[in-house]
């Protein structure tokens, strides 16, 4: 873990003095008005809750400034030597009620929420470094997220690939929030806990390409490490999963 975060500072205090995005990368993010639709799936390390199938209809917009993809936003209000500053709304996948397993029984909803932030992001010759910064706008855990990652593009034919890594800091609000079991809820086979600070870890892959249908398709796999104040919950049943994204776009 501590490697990953000094590759991440290492990376991101040499970018400020380049200034070239590559050429893959330009390809990965063209502009314009686009439709079309995405498909997540997410092995949930919840005891008892197999997986979370998330659908995504897609209309969208993508210019220098403005990034529309569905209920993802982001706005560059700044940039300094290549590195842009932007506001970022992110929809926030998470939560459960009693009808996801039994493990919930008993227990309040867990609910969806949106988190709103800000983000830097600096590209340079197909490598791609993000730091962003979000606090849940809705008040459901009331907390927030710090995250870091690390992705580099290539180019095989008319296939890009782009491997990543990632880290992310979560408050003990949003532990809690998600992972906790209040004293109200506290049963026998659920003891009561409460939910620290957690710094997870990721690494994925995305394989896109626009050899289908005349528009652009994406899938992606992220394998998920997440700390022990998440993994001792008595929620919770595993330490790692994996989550997959299948998305497709078309310019109008």
């Amino acid at each position: 873990m501590k490697k990953i975060v000094l590759m991440l500072a290492c990376l991101i205090s040499n970018a400020v003095f380049a200034d070239e995005r590559g050429a893959i990368r330009a390809q990965l993010e063209p502009i314009g008005f686009l439709y079309g639709f995405g498909l997540g799936v997410n092995k949930e390390i919840y005891k008892g809750y197999d997986r979370r199938v998330i659908p995504l209809p897609i209309i969208g917009y993508r210019s220098e400034d403005l990034t529309v993809y569905g209920p993802f936003v982001s706005y560059e209000m700044l940039e300094l030597k290549d590195i842009e500053f932007q506001v970022q709304l992110s929809p926030r996948f998470q939560g459960f009620d009693e009808s996801d397993s039994d493990i919930f029984i008993g227990m309040d909803e867990r609910k969806f929420s949106m988190d709103a932030g800000l983000s830097a992001k600096y590209e340079r010759q197909n490598w791609k470094i993000n730091l962003s910064a979000m606090h849940d706008i809705l008040n459901k855990s009331n907390g927030y997220e710090l995250s870091a990652q690390l992705g580099r593009a290539f180019k095989s034919g008319p296939v890009f690939f782009e491997p990543n890594i990632s880290v992310s800091y979560l408050d003990s609000k949003h532990v809690d929030y998600y992972y906790g079991v209040g004293a109200h809820e506290a049963a026998n086979f659920r003891p009561q806990f409460t939910g620290d600070s957690a710094l997870n870890s990721a690494v994925g892959i995305a394989i896109s390409t626009p050899i289908f249908f005349g528009g652009f398709t994406q899938l992606a796999i992220d394998y998920n490490w997440f700390d022990d104040s998440i993994t001792d919950s008595p929620l919770v049943e595993d330490d790692t999963n994996i989550s997959f994204r299948l998305l497709f776009s078309k310019f109008f």
